[in-house]
Order: C-alpha cells, then sequence, then structure tokens
C-alpha cells in the first residue's frame, strides 16, 4: 500500500507580515475600520492574481469583502477583476467558516447572473478554467447557504424547477409529461408567456433556462480533453472534482433534485463520467472515481423526485422490473436479433453480465436505436451513421438497467470497523493539516436532507469516519511507541512498548458460524488471541479489565527498517512501520485455564498463573466474508494468519460500533417520527408548524403549581395581557394557579368583520386565573409540598408555558439566564398536569444531567418515580443512589418501612393478625380494615341537610388518633368544620399513599432478581428517567427489547450534542399502531456557545458535522423562546457578549448584591485587555502541530494569579482559561514551579481550555488568548461568547491587541476591552475585601495605583514573597 502524502500546513502570516504587506498598505487606505479617513472608492483597486492563499487570507481578514467589494458594488463597477475578487473572498469566508452573507449588494441579482454567464464562458476567452473553478465553488456555496438560497432560487428559477423541461429531448419531455400531470399544466404556461415575448426576449430566456445543461456541456468537453498518460494540467481534474461536488449538492436538495435529477438523466453525464480518462487515471482521477460514486448513488436515491416520498424497495424493485420489461418489449416489437433477450426470465437478463452478452454483439447503430426508442437519445436518421462510440452506447444501456443492489443491502453487508484502505485514504479521512481548500469524497450535514434514510445514512458515514480518524490517532500513536524494526532474519522485533498495544503471540480462528438465511456472510466469527503480559500490575490489570464489548484491533506491520531506526513523526506512517493490514474486533471475554470464558458478574474472577493471557473475541463477519472472497477468488494472502499486534483504547472513546449498530439497526426498521415532526426534522415544509400555537391538540387550562411566586408574579409574566382572577378576594388570590388560556385554531380563521377581528384579539389576550388549594396531605412535616423559590422572568414563564404544552419547544438560554432553572420547572409541571406519563430527560455531558437532577430532587416529585441511567450518578452530590440498582435497593428499604408503618397502623386500630406480612396482606388489611373505618367515619361527620356538624365530632370519632400520635399535636385545631375536616382526609391520604405505594412495590415481592426487578422500575415505575446522549445511543437496542415507553423528551444542552446523538433519543421506544406516541420534545441550548466537539478539522469545516440539531432548527426558521436576563455576572462584564443575543439584559439583583457593586481589589477595572508583547524575542511556538503555547502571556496570567492570592483572594475563586491545549500545560508547569506547593498562594480552581470550561463559571477568570500570528479559532465568534461569559465580578485577558482588534468577528468585544488602558493597571496596597465600589477610586487610592507590565508585576511579587 503506498503510503499517502503528507499534506502541507497553511501557515498564517505573522503580524508583522501582515502590516508590511502591500495589501494591507490598501487596505489602511481604501477600507480598514480602524481607519477614520479613508480614501474615496477607486474601480482599480480590485486586487487580479488572488490565487495565492496568503493573500486571499490577508484580504479577508483585513474586511477586504465587507467594507469594500460589497459596499462599493454596483453594474457600472462590475468587471471581471471585481467578480473574482468578491467569489474569491465569499470562498475565503467558508474556508475559514465565519459568516460570509453579513452584507450583500442591493444589486445582488445583477451580480449573479453574470457569474452564471461567466461560468458558461469559454475556457480560452476571458476566463481561465481556474478562475471557472472558483466561481463552480461560489455557485455550490450560494445553493447551500439558508440567507441566500431563497433569492438563488428564485434568480436560476428557470434552471430549478419546470423550466429545466426545456432542455429535454422532445420524447424524453412527452415521457415526463405523460408521468406528471401538474407538469403539463406548467408546461403550457411556459409556452403562453414565450408567445408575449419578443424574439429577442424570447431568446434571452430560452438560454437562461439552459444553464445548468450548458455546464454539464461544457463540463463534458473538458472531462473529454483529459488524456488517458500523457501528462495533465491539475485545473482541469480541479474543475471537474468542483463540477461533481456541485451535481452532488443539487442532487442532495429537494428544491433542486426536484426537476434537476430529469436533466442529470437526461444528459448521461454519469456515462460520460465513467467512461472517462481520469476515472483510469489512478492517481489524478482517485478523487474524481470517489465523487462519482457518491453522484451515482445521489442519481439513484430511493425517492420520488416529484413527491419527496421515501421509496420502499418493493417499489424500487417495481421501478426496475418496468424499466427491464419495457427494454424487452422494445426488443420484441423492434429488434428481431433481440428476440432471446425479450423472451428470457427479467431475473435471467438484468445482471451486466447479461445485459452486455446480449447487447454486446450488436451494431453502434442497432444500439443507437435501441436507445431512442427508449428516448434516450435523438432519432437515428436513415441511412447515416450514429455518431456515439459503441463503449458509450453500450454502457448507457447497461448501466440503466442491470439490477442495482439496495441501499439497506449495501449498509448491512458493510464492515462497521475500518480498514487501512480507509484510515489512510486522505480522500476520505484528511489528516489534521486540512486547510479547507481541496475538495473532499465526504458527505455533508446541510440544513435539508432528502428522506430520513438520507439523514441517517450521512450521518452514519460521518460518525464512521470521525471515529476512524481517532482510531488512527491511537494506532500511529500506539504502533510508533513499539518501534517495530526488521529483525537479521526478515522477522518483526520491537524495540518499544505501549501502554495501550501488545504483541500478539498466537492467534487462531476458533468458529465460523453458517449464515442466516438469505444472507452471504457467517452469522458470527470467533478467535482466540494470545498475549504476554510481561508488564507492570496496573497495565496487566487494565488488560485483565477488557469487558465484553470493549473493541480491539488487529494490526499487521511487516517493518523494513533495521533495528535503531529512530522513526520521525513528520514522515509518512506507514512506510516507517511497514503498517499492512488493521481489523476490528470486539472482546468476547478472557479465557481461564479451562479455555472458557470468563464471565462478569458479581463473583470475583480467577486469578490465572503465568503472564500468558488469551482473549476470545467476535471478528466482524462482513470483512471476514470480504477477506476470505479475496484469498479465495484472487490468491490474496490469508489477512487472519498475518496479525503481529493487539490494540485497545480508552473505553470512553471506544463506543463508536454501539453507536454505528443503533444507527444501522434504525435504518433497518420504519423510524416512525411523530408525523408534526417529521418535515422539520428533514428541513422542509413550515417551520413553525410543530410550535404549539400550532399544534391541534393544545391545552387550554394548565396547572402551573408553584411556578408563580403570587399574584402580581402571575401578572408580570404576562404583559399585554388581560389577567382576570375568579376570586375577588385578594387574600384567596395567592398561588398554585391553573391559567386557562385562549386556544385557537393552528390554520386560523378568515375573517373579513373587523370588529370580529378586534373581539377575537382581546380574546386572545384575555387569562382566566383560577387559585386552587392543594389537598392537606397530612399532619406530619415532611408532608408539606416543596416550592419553588425562583421569581421566573416573564421570557422564562414563556419557555415554560411552551414546555407544558404538546409539540416542539425551542430555549435559547444564554449564559446564566436559568436555563436549567426553566427546565427543571417544566419537569415539574409536566409530572404533576399529566401523572400518567413519563419523561425522558437527555443532555450533553454527565455534569449538566447531575446538575438538572439536584435541582428536580429540591421540588415536589416523588423520588420513587426518578431514574438515572448510565455511568455518572455517582457524582452526584446526595447521599441517595438514582441508579437503576439503587432505585431498586430504595424501593426495597421503602416497603419495609411501609409495612412498618402497617404494623403500627394495624396495632393501632387493634387488629390481630399479620397484615405487615406483604404487599398483598397490606392491600388486603387497607382495603377490609381502614376503608371500613373510614367510610363509617364519614357516615358520621358528613354534612346532614342544612345544618353543620358540631366541629368536635370531626375529633371525636376520628379513628386513627392513635396512630397519628406521633405527630404535632393538636391534630385538629377546632376552629371551624371545614379546616377540620380538611385535616382528617389529610390524614387520610397519608395512609392511603402508605398503601398505593405498596400496591405499586407488590412487583418487587414478585420479581425475585435484581435485574428483573430493574427493568420492571425502568419500564413501570419510574415516571422522570435521565440519561447522556451517549447513554441513550449506545443502549437504544435494549431499550426498545424492554418496551421502554415515555410520551415527552427534555434535552438540556442541546446545541452541543451531535445531530445524530439528537435524533436517536426520538426513537428509544416501538411505535403505537404506526404511530409515536411522542408529545412533548423541548431542547434547550445555546447556539451561540460552542457545539459538539469533532476533532477532524475535514469534518468539522467541509461535512459540517459539528453542526447540532438544535442549530439546524435555529437556522432552518424553527420558533424558538429567547431568554433575555442573566443573574450571573455584572452589566459590564455581561456587554463584553450580550450583543450576539436578543435584548439580553441583566436581573435586578446584578445592580443591587454587594458583591456585584463593589470593586475588585487590588485591580482598577473589573475587566481589562492586557497587551503582552514578545517576551525574549518571542510570541506563540508550536512544538507539535496546533499545540501552541505563549510563554510570555503565561508567566503573565501567573504572575497575577499570585498576585490576587497574595491580596487575599480565594484561590478557588479564580480560574486560569486558555485557548489552546499547549497554553494550558504550559501555565500548568509554571504554577507548579511557582507557587502550586506555597501555603499562601496554592492553586487556582482550574486550569483548563475555554472549551472544556463551557457550561462552568467563576467569580475570577484570567485569559490567555495565546497567539501572536494569527487570530487562530478564536474567529469563532461562539468560543468568543464562552470566553468571555464565564467571569461573574472580574475578567483579564493576556493578548497580542495588533492582531485581535482588527479581526471583524470580534470587534463588538474587543472594541470594549481596546477602550480601557491595554496596560494592567493595579493598587497593590487594597487588601481583598475591598469596600470600594465598581468606577470610584478615592484620593488615597488613586495616588497608588499603577500602570504594570510584566516585569514590574515580577518584581513586587518578589517584594511580597
Amino acid at each position: 500500500m503506498a503510503a499517502p502524502a503528507q499534506p502541507k500546513k497553511i501557515v498564517a502570516p505573522t503580524v508583522s507580515q501582515i502590516n508590511a504587506e502591500f495589501v494591507t498598505q490598501l487596505a489602511c487606505k481604501y477600507w480598514a475600520p480602524h481607519i477614520k479617513k479613508k480614501s474615496p472608492f477607486d474601480i482599480k483597486v480590485s486586487i487580479l492574481g488572488l490565487f495565492a492563499i496568503r493573500k486571499i487570507m490577508l484580504l479577508e481578514f483585513s474586511q477586504y469583502l465587507e467594507n469594500y467589494l460589497w459596499m462599493n458594488y454596483s453594474p457600472e463597477v462590475s468587471s471581471k477583476a471585481y467578480l473574482m475578487s468578491i467569489c474569491c473572498m465569499v470562498n475565503e469566508k467558508f474556508r475559514e467558516n465565519v459568516p460570509a452573507w453579513e452584507k450583500k449588494p442591493d444589486h445582488f441579482p445583477f451580480f449573479f447572473k453574470h457569474i452564471l454567464k461567466a461560468a458558461l464562458a469559454e475556457t480560452d476567452g476571458e476566463f481561465s478554467l481556474h478562475e471557472q473553478t472558483v466561481l463552480l465553488l461560489f455557485l455550490d456555496h450560494c445553493f447551500n447557504s439558508l440567507q441566500i438560497v431563497d433569492l438563488i432560487l428564485i434568480l436560476v428559477n428557470f434552471e430549478v424547477t419546470g423550466n429545466l423541461i426545456t432542455s429535454l429531448l422532445q420524447a424524453r419531455l412527452e415521457l415526463e409529461l405523460k408521468k406528471t400531470p401538474k407538469l403539463r399544466k406548467f408546461w403550457n404556461l411556459i409556452k403562453k408567456n414565450d408567445e408575449k415575448m419578443d424574439p429577442e426576449a424570447r431568446e434571452q430566456a430560452y438560454q437562461e433556462r439552459r444553464f445548468l445543461s450548458q455546464l454539464i456541456q461544457k463540463f463534458i468537453s473538458v472531462l473529454k480533453s483529459v488524456p488517458l498518460s500523457e501528462p495533465v494540467t491539475m485545473d482541469k481534474v480541479h474543475y471537474c472534482e468542483r463540477f461533481i461536488e456541485l451535481m452532488i449538492d443539487l442532487e442532495a436538495l429537494l428544491p433542486t433534485r426536484r426537476w434537476f435529477n430529469t436533466i442529470l438523466d437526461d444528459s448521461h453525464l454519469l456515462v460520460h463520467c465513467y467512461l472517462s480518462n481520469l476515472v483510469r487515471r489512478e492517481e489524478d482521477g482517485h478523487l474524481f472515481s470517489q465523487l462519482l460514486d457518491m453522484l451515482k448513488f445521489y442519481t439513484g436515491f430511493e425517492i420520488n423526485d416529484q413527491t419527496g416520498n421515501a421509496l420502499t424497495e418493493n417499489e424500487m424493485t417495481t421501478i426496475h422490473y418496468d424499466r427491464i420489461t419495457s427494454l424487452q418489449r422494445a426488443a420484441f416489437a423492434h429488434f428481431p436479433e433481440l428476440y432471446d433477450f425479450a423472451l428470457s426470465n427479467v431475473a435471467e437478463v438484468d445482471t451486466r453480465e447479461s445485459l452486455v452478452k446480449f447487447f454486446g454483439p450488436l451494431s453502434s447503430n442497432t444500439l443507437h436505436q435501441v436507445a431512442s426508442y427508449l428516448c434516450l437519445l435523438p432519432t437515428l436518421p436513415k441511412n447515416e451513421d450514429t455518431t456515439f462510440d459503441k463503449e458509450f452506447l453500450l454502457e448507457l444501456l447497461v448501466s440503466r438497467h442491470e439490477r442495482r443492489i439496495s441501499q439497506i443491502q449495501q449498509l448491512n453487508q458493510m464492515p462497521l470497523y475500518p480498514t487501512e484502505k480507509i484510515i489512510w485514504d486522505e480522500n476520505i479521512v484528511p489528516t489534521e493539516y486540512y486547510s479547507g481548500e481541496g475538495c473532499l469524497a465526504l458527505p455533508k450535514l446541510n440544513l435539508q436532507f432528502l428522506t430520513l434514510h438520507d439523514y441517517l445514512l450521512r450521518n452514519f458515514n460521518l460518525f464512521r469516519l470521525e471515529s476512524t480518524y481517532e482510531i488512527r490517532q491511537d494506532i500511529e500513536d500506539s504502533v510508533s511507541r513499539m518501534k517495530p524494526w526488521q529483525s537479521e532474519y526478515g522477522g518483526v522485533v520491537f524495540g518499544g512498548w505501549a501502554r495501550m498495544a501488545q504483541p500478539i503471540v498466537a492467534f487462531t480462528v476458533v468458529e465460523v458460524a453458517k449464515p442466516n438465511i438469505g444472507e452471504n456472510w457467517p452469522t458470527r466469527v470467533r478467535a482466540d488471541v494470545t498475549i504476554n503480559l510481561n508488564v507492570r500490575d496496573h497495565i496487566k490489570d487494565e488488560w485483565e479489565g477488557l469487558r465484553k464489548h470493549d473493541v480491539c484491533f488487529l494490526i499487521t506491520v511487516r517493518p523494513t527498517k533495521p533495528y535503531g531506526t529512530k522513526f520521525d513523526r513528520r514522515r509518512p506512517f506507514i512506510e516507517q512501520v511497514g503498517l499492512v493490514y488493521v481489523r476490528g474486533c470486539e472482546i468476547q471475554g478472557m479465557l481461564d485455564d479451562k479455555g472458557r470464558v470468563i464471565e462478569d458478574g458479581p463473583e470475583p474472577r480467577p486469578n490465572l498463573r503465568g503472564e500468558s493471557r488469551t482473549f476470545r473475541v467476535f471478528l466482524d463477519p462482513n470483512q471476514y466474508q470480504q477477506d476470505m472472497t479475496n484469498t479465495i477468488q484472487n490468491g490474496a494472502e490469508d489477512v487472519y494468519e498475518t496479525f503481529n499486534i493487539i490494540m485497545r483504547r480508552k473505553p470512553k472513546e471506544n463506543n463508536f460500533k454501539a453507536v454505528l449498530e443503533t444507527i444501522r439497526n434504525l435504518m433497518n426498521t420504519d423510524c416512525v417520527v411523530p408525523d408534526w415532526l417529521h418535515d422539520i426534522i428533514l428541513g422542509y415544509g413550515d417551520p413553525s408548524s410543530a410550535h404549539y400555537s400550532k399544534m391541534p391538540n393544545q391545552i387550554a387550562t394548565l396547572d402551573f403549581n408553584d411556578t408563580f411566586l403570587s399574584i402580581e408574579h402571575l401578572k408580570a409574566s404576562f404583559p399585554g395581557h388581560n389577567v382576570k382572577v375568579t376570586v375577588e378576594d385578594p387574600a384567596l388570590q395567592i398561588p398554585p394557579f391553573r391559567i386557562t388560556f385562549p386556544v385557537r385554531s393552528g390554520k386560523g380563521k378568515k375573517r373579513k368583520d373587523t370588529d370580529v377581528e378586534d373581539e377575537d384579539t382581546e380574546e386572545a389576550k384575555t387569562l382566566i386565573v383560577e387559585p386552587h388549594v392543594i389537598p392537606n396531605r397530612g399532619p406530619y412535616p415532611y408532608n408539606q409540598p416543596k416550592r419553588n423559590t425562583i421569581q421566573f422572568t416573564h421570557t422564562q414563564i414563556e419557555a415554560i408555558r411552551a414546555g407544558m404544552q404538546p409539540g416542539l419547544t425551542m430555549v435559547v438560554g444564554p449564559p446564566g439566564t436559568g436555563k436549567t432553572d426553566v427546565a427543571v420547572q417544566i419537569i415539574s409541571n409536566i409530572y404533576h398536569n399529566f401523572p400518567e406519563q413519563r419523561t425522558l430527560i437527555v443532555t450533553h455531558s454527565n455534569q449538566a444531567l447531575n446538575q438538572l437532577f439536584e435541582k428536580i430532587m429540591a421540588l415536589d416529585i416523588d423520588e420513587r418515580h426518578l431514574l438515572r441511567l448510565g455511568h455518572g450518578e455517582e457524582e452526584l452530590e446526595t447521599e441517595k443512589d438514582f441508579s437503576r440498582y439503587g432505585r431498586v435497593n430504595y424501593v426495597l428499604a421503602r416497603r419495609i418501612e411501609l409495612l412498618e408503618e402497617v404494623k403500627r397502623l394495624q396495632k393501632s386500630l387493634g387488629v390481630p393478625g399479620d397484615a405487615s406480612y406483604t404487599c398483598e396482606t397490606a392491600g388486603y388489611f387497607f382495603l377490609y380494615q381502614v376503608m371500613s373505618r373510614w367510610e363509617e367515619y364519614i357516615s358520621k361527620v358528613k354534612n346532614k341537610g342544612s345544618t353543620l356538624p358540631d366541629v368536635t365530632e370531626v375529633s371525636t370519632f376520628f379513628p386513627f388518633h392513635e396512630y397519628f400520635a406521633n405527630a404535632p399535636q393538636p391534630i385538629f385545631k377546632g376552629r371551624s368544620y371545614e379546616e377540620d375536616m380538611e385535616i382528617a382526609e389529610g390524614c387520610f391520604r397519608h395512609i392511603k399513599k402508605i398503601f398505593t405505594q405498596l400496591e405499586e412495590f407488590r412487583a418487587s415481592e414478585l420479581l425475585r432478581s435484581g435485574l428483573d426487578r430493574s427493568k420492571y422500575l425502568l419500564v413501570k415505575e419510574a415516571k422522570i428517567i435521565a440519561m447522556t446522549c451517549t447513554h441513550a445511543a449506545l443502549k437504544r437496542h435494549d431499550l426498545v427489547k424492554l418496551g421502554f415507553k415515555y410520551d415527552n423528551i427534555l434535552m438540556e444542552e442541546a446545541a452541543q450534542i451531535l445531530e445524530i446523538e439528537t435524533f436517536i433519543p426520538l426513537l428509544l421506544q416501538n411505535p403505537q399502531d404506526g404511530f409515536s406516541r411522542l408529545k412533548r420534545w423541548i431542547m434547550i441550548g445555546d447556539h451561540h456557545q460552542l457545539p459538539p466537539v469533532i476533532k477532524n478539522m475535514a469534518f468539522q469545516k467541509y461535512s459540517n458535522m459539528e453542526q447540532s440539531l438544535f442549530t439546524r432548527f435555529v437556522r432552518v426558521g424553527v420558533p424558538t423562546v429567547d431568554l433575555d436576563a442573566q443573574g450571573r455576572a455584572r452589566a459590564s462584564l455581561c456587554n463584553l457578549y450580550n450583543w450576539r443575543y436578543k435584548n439580553l439584559g441583566n436581573l435586578p439583583h446584578v445592580q443591587l448584591l454587594p458583591e456585584f457593586s463593589t470593586a475588585n481589589a487590588g485591580l482598577l477595572y473589573d475587566f481589562q485587555l492586557i497587551n503582552v508583547e514578545d517576551f525574549q524575542g518571542v510570541g506563540e511556538s508550536e512544538p507539535n502541530p496546533y499545540f501552541y503555547q505563549n510563554l510570555g502571556e503565561a508567566e503573565y496570567v501567573v504572575a497575577l494569579f499570585m498576585y490576587m492570592c497574595l491580596l487575599g483572594y480565594p484561590a478557588d475563586k479564580i480560574s486560569i482559561l486558555t485557548t489552546y491545549n499547549g497554553q494550558k500545560h504550559l501555565i500548568r508547569d509554571i504554577i507548579n514551579r511557582r507557587c502550586g506547593n506555597n501555603p499562601l498562594i496554592g492553586r487556582p480552581n482550574k486550569v483548563t481550555t475555554v472549551d472544556r470550561f463551557q457550561g462552568q463559571q467563576n467569580d475570577y477568570i484570567l485569559l490567555s488568548l495565546v497567539r501572536t500570528r494569527a487570530v487562530g479559532h478564536l474567529r469563532d465568534v461562539r468560543r468568543l461568547v464562552v470566553a468571555m461569559s464565564r467571569a461573574r465580578l472580574g475578567l483579564y485577558i493576556f493578548a497580542r491587541v495588533s492582531l485581535f482588534q482588527n479581526c471583524f468577528e470580534l470587534t463588538p468585544a474587543f472594541s470594549q476591552l481596546t477602550a480601557r488602558p491595554l496596560h494592567l493597571h493595579i493598587i497593590p496596597t487594597e487588601p481583598f475585601p475591598t469596600t470600594r465600589k465598581v468606577g470610584l477610586l478615592s484620593s488615597f487610592y488613586r495616588q497608588r495605583f499603577c500602570s504594570f507590565q510584566y516585569t514590574k508585576l515580577t518584581q513586587i511579587l518578589l517584594t511580597f514573597c
């Protein structure tokens, strides 16, 4: 296997280089934002030769597009240079993954039509092929941009709708019109409009309509100019690759595919491509061939192009048989030489071999006539020979009629483990140096998808490849550490060792099970792997601790380098270590001395003697079948006799196979998504259709329980509404409240009478509020319900209201706006309003899940209804165990407690026997002894006639006095009959609840094993079930098999969850009668903060894999509730990031509480940007790829931390953040050296990266931005928002100001930061805490504050120490 070439990394220019560049001097003259007096627009200043990536980076960074090109664009200045400048800049915006359409000229339609014209120009004319490749990329970005896609579709309406049919052959056109009746109406309308035009306008319209058809013909001419073996310019190759990429994207979008797929089919583009010389050029055409396979997949995708409905396997089979039978009919009627073909069974003639056998002997003219009869080619005139090659004609007929394997079959036959062919294929799994310039054979996660199958398949492929990238990193790390060298005798010798890999002593395949009926791969393949664990004890324990289903990799290396050769990470990995094969396997278990698998369980594992260990593993049956077929048919060596290394991975990173199996299982079942969600998930239809206001089953009256603290709070929560309370007495207007909302039809009604409209509007703003009293629950203090104490804002109330209603609720929660409190209140309200419904809680991290759970426990929710699945429950800050087995133990312990209460009640009533023996006997006791006494009591004290019974009778006849003797006395107050009767009923409710719970716990007596009891709790008992998205993906199969059911889903941190991991929780249950029982989906997140973590830059940038489903919904236009009041940070700190949100303000306590109004001791400002120049002549450094460090900033940050601690700041109230892992490690090293062991200073709360600190906060944040050459990934505004929003009281940023202040994306924050001095201002004599107010500096302190750079601060610290 040839080693892939190492891609070159694009080196960003330094600040000094930027300042010295000619384009920078032009920017300072004409468009730089920080220059106040700019020169007037000059049409000559449009930079030609924009294909040097470094110059493009400089221009884009200087805001050339926003402040010059778009701003001054008009038809008068629309020259070639101007057009190309704009296209290059927009493409660079997309490459850098920053917003490209923030500004757009009024003349955009004119500009776009010029682009279309330029794309069709002759390559030897005004526009070169390289420039037209840039235009193709620009067009692709336009079609994939939500901001302008609607406009683009209007501008190219002729191409992407019915007008495309003007490009079809007349016979093909009639065929299409016959298939789609509405298309004929559209065609007739086109002809009528054309007749009204003058000849010149008609000709222009005709040319515009044929744009894509002409573009295809231009591409085919370029493709045919590629020679088979002679040298070819890469401009042609790149043009062809970008063109196919554009075709794939048009095919993968339903609005464009609807008509374009027919044109693509009519042009026979795929046939031309597969017969081209470029495909046959192994090196130059490799990527082109992969892209071509993707295009072929989408052209034949299982969907009805007109209706957009997914086609079943049976429907696809019918379409195939219709095609081949029509070919047989044509052959029988018109071509006698094809009688044998016409009379054959369909299944015998629809393979490629059979079709070539029948059609291969025919002449070119006959093949042309067959194709023209099928409306594939124009009719061949009499006595003329065809102009098409026979190879083309034969491929046209064969490729159209051959039997295709279904997409599901292809998927089921695909190995889940990556092999060496995929792992090191740069076109599929690019390296970490991917720059964003090239085209890749990867699926894209756009805004819209064709079908749910398409949606799942793209996610499946990307998830598999992202896992492959991580696996490649692990293999390269482990194998290089083992230092495989060639021995003297040609074998392998290992000169090093690796913790995660071991040499294989023996490998044997022990079982190959027979295939299932209808399959051609084994059902199971097992093998034994023997290794020698002559390693340290803790590493040995790790290997012996491999559990069932853990994934390992079997590797074959045949090194060619002699013993002692040094490994160079900069050179290709494969050729250095001689890697030949990689295969995945799954652990079944370790074998004992007798060769039996040691099962996981509570029993202690046997102690094995010696150091030799054998593991039984499952191999991938699909991969095994492919390898054996290759060995038998092609004489290749047996892969499974060559393995010499086994590698394991960390458990947290090793769940990819389970997730892939889950996605594959979903694609093999009918994915029943609720009807109200289906189109939104695919990105079509009305994005607001799932909002509660448009749902047909919205609920009029809701009990808000303890949401409101008072009637005034309620009224303030519904501004603009008329609140009518059902009781007039203010003393009775106390929570809880039931609110009746006006429910309107989702579709609305057309009204002509304006008075009725006004009346309807008034009605729509009237809320009926009914205060109600929660029934007395018993005389004990713990019977009193827990109550909410948070005064929710009106937007939080709207989010809670939306979450209680059926439908999709999207809540955008900026930092500090109480997202978790809103989530918990929604859960509580659903629990009380719909006690029979079950709610599933899903979060991204265990930390968020635990925070949510801790707040749920503080509300009025019975803990027997709570269940926490997955690992992480041990981190809950509570003694209670909410895991499955913890809940089982709780039920068993609670059952004993309740039976003891029954025993006490039995004794108090003087009933003989043992009623408290089991839950069943307790039930009989309640029915025959307790209920009879209660009914007798009620008959004595109930209201008879018009006179009330004597209040003393309520207490006198009460049968349970002795039982409640341990309750606070007196139980009955004797003030009124109503009050005492409510107390008596509350006491009975307390007793009845005991027996209700025991009835629920009866199952634990019948089910004897802990596993069965835990399953029962999960399926029947729990009402609120919480898990992480990863656990949901891993355990979907088990949950569905158990019959798990739920009605509502609430997702926290939704913007941080991968698209597929957000989707899977929707399908953790089987449908009921073909419908999903899901009623509510509440997603809470913040798409303005960091997205899911994707390690490979290509998948992140090119495939958009980092886009969460939450973010996609927001981009599509799904309505959101935007929380708009934060209570975490000072108002001044909030201003650094509130510009990114809609009307984000501050809660009153941010202005009033002393901690927010008091200044930061020893520091003049509550936030400051501190400029750090080169330290000892060095700015940023990069010891390893993307491992950036900056020693000057690191020393300065640690110095400020030490200074603050010496003033008295608690070290745990300070966190140090940075934007790169390299700087994090450097700062930790400096802390260890400077102050880590000093009791006066200590260590900060955390030293970590901004990305890792998302979702956390601290009072004081010291932030190092590291970079001095290029802004780097802080250009992602989401990372900026996270960085600026972690501090509550103080934020101090260390950076190279000259670099960051000119970055367009960072301007709103850095304009505020640079308004303050850029040297650190401190007051060394002011101890912590201080009484000084923010913004006030007394004359005493004014004389003592200093402006410090790092060297001076170090001197002060030395003095202190």
